[in-house]
Parts: C-alpha cells; sequence; structure tokens
C-alpha cells in the first residue's frame, strides 16, 4: 500500500468534512447509513481508504464523547461495598 497523494489526502478529508457537517446539520447518529446523509457517506468511503474511515469513525466518536463528557459532566459509577 503506498501513501496517499496530497490532493487524494485532501480529497478524503474534504469528503469526510461534508460527510461530518450533514451528520451535525441533521443530527444524525454516526451509524445511519442512510437518508439525507448517505450519499455524503458513500463518497466519504471512496475516497479514502478503509483504514483511514475506520479511523475517522472512531475518532468522530471519541471527540462526541468528549463532548459530551465536558458539557454534562462526569459522573462515575456506584460502586458496590
Amino acid at each position: 500500500m503506498s501513501f496517499p497523494s496530497r490532493e487524494e489526502r485532501a480529497k478524503c478529508w474534504g469528503a469526510r468534512d461534508q460527510y461530518w457537517e450533514c451528520l451535525d446539520k441533521n443530527q444524525i447518529g454516526d451509524s445511519a447509513k442512510d437518508g439525507p446523509c448517505a450519499q455524503f457517506r458513500k463518497m466519504y468511503e471512496q475516497s479514502c481508504s478503509g483504514q483511514w474511515v475506520k479511523h475517522f469513525d472512531r475518532k468522530r466518536n471519541y471527540l462526541k464523547y468528549k463532548e459530551k463528557i465536558e458539557k454534562d459532566g462526569y459522573e462515575p459509577l456506584e460502586s458496590e461495598k
């Protein structure tokens, strides 16, 4: 596997950003593969390698989780004694 060129990386990142923007605008969960963002997801998957898609999806999940924790705070589970 060769490293993608600058143009290929820019195309991938642009497709990813469009997809994420659509998800945010429509307040759709990340697992939605159909609906108003389906064409952006398809373009994202075609523009990026599978490894990159997997990495970016995980990164988005982490960033959303981090945002939720920062907004709502952290509540530890009650431990049994």
